[in-house]
Order: C-alpha cells, then sequence, then structure tokens
C-alpha cells in the first residue's frame, strides 16, 4: 500500500504568461507550477502562498480553487493527491534566495509549457493549466469540514479528478 503525498500548486497567470519553476527533482530537470507539501496546522491556501514565496520569490494572493487531482505514477504507483489554487501575482523580490534545488522562475506561455510535456513534473501540471484557462473552478466547499487534510485524504482523493 502506497502513502497518498498531498501537495498543492499555484496556477498565476500575467499577461498571458504563467509562473513556473525550473527544477531538479528525482534527478530529473523539470518544469512545474510553483507548489509543494502542506505543513502541519497549515491551511492549504496557507500552503500555496507560502510555497510560491519559498520556490519563485513571488508574492501572491490564493484566489478560487482551480481543481483537486489524483495522479499515479505508472512505474511506482504511488499517489499524488493535488489541490491547485488560482494565485494573483503581486510581486516579487529578486534578493529573496529560492528553495534549494530550484533553478530558476519562469513566465511561460501555453504553446511554451506545451513544447516542455515531457520534462512536466507530472501530466497533473499541464491540466491544471488547461482547466485554469478553460475558466472551470471548484467549489471551496469541497475541502469545507477536512481539516486538517492528513487526517482526511481519503475523503479528498474520493472527490478528486483522477489525471
Amino acid at each position: 500500500m502506497h502513502v497518498t503525498d498531498l501537495t498543492v500548486a499555484a496556477v498565476v497567470e500575467r499577461e498571458g504568461r504563467f509562473l513556473f519553476v525550473e527544477e531538479y527533482a528525482s534527478g530529473r530537470h523539470i518544469f512545474s507550477q510553483p507548489g509543494g507539501h502542506i505543513e502541519a496546522d497549515e491551511s492549504p491556501e496557507q500552503a500555496v502562498i507560502r510555497e510560491t514565496r519559498e520556490e519563485t520569490a513571488c508574492d501572491i494572493a490564493c484566489e478560487e480553487l482551480v481543481g483537486v487531482y489524483l495522479w499515479i505514477h505508472p512505474q511506482t504507483r504511488q499517489q499524488f493527491l493535488r489541490i491547485t489554487y488560482a494565485g494573483r501575482f503581486l510581486r516579487c523580490d529578486e534578493e529573496r534566495e529560492l528553495d534549494e534545488g530550484i533553478i530558476g522562475r519562469h513566465w511561460l506561455t501555453l504553446e511554451e509549457i506545451v513544447e516542455r510535456q515531457t520534462r512536466l513534473r507530472s501530466p497533473a501540471v499541464l491540466r491544471c493549466v488547461h482547466d485554469y484557462v478553460s475558466g472551470s473552478r471548484q467549489s471551496d466547499e469541497l475541502l469545507t469540514g477536512m481539516l486538517p487534510l492528513q487526517h482526511n485524504v481519503d475523503r479528498v482523493i474520493a472527490k478528486a479528478d483522477l489525471v
């Protein structure tokens, strides 16, 4: 039995470009939206703001819930539950250091993201962008009564979109 990896991500658009991080992870050079794990006593909204700041040195306002996605790694069968929010760009601090392992911050067009499809962290990355662009949003009520999420992963998975 595999433990589900509970993560958050932010889809941040500015002038037709999306905020992405370039990093080394699991021995691969990949691209993804800013995001990461939810820490103890942290809401998903707080986690996505913190992770975006740590990985990109950019501040965002957490807005609508784009979706909740479940991706199962085809080789390892590890499950990744990704809670994705739309983030409104506020500012970047060019003096702030990025998290260890992060190569850089990029603003990519949808076409540039598609071109990097084989280098994305998972298929959920592109799915989140497509859902955001199409205007797809889920109700915040989806997660109501499930905090802390670490104790309610099975309930959240039951409501997730399989990628």
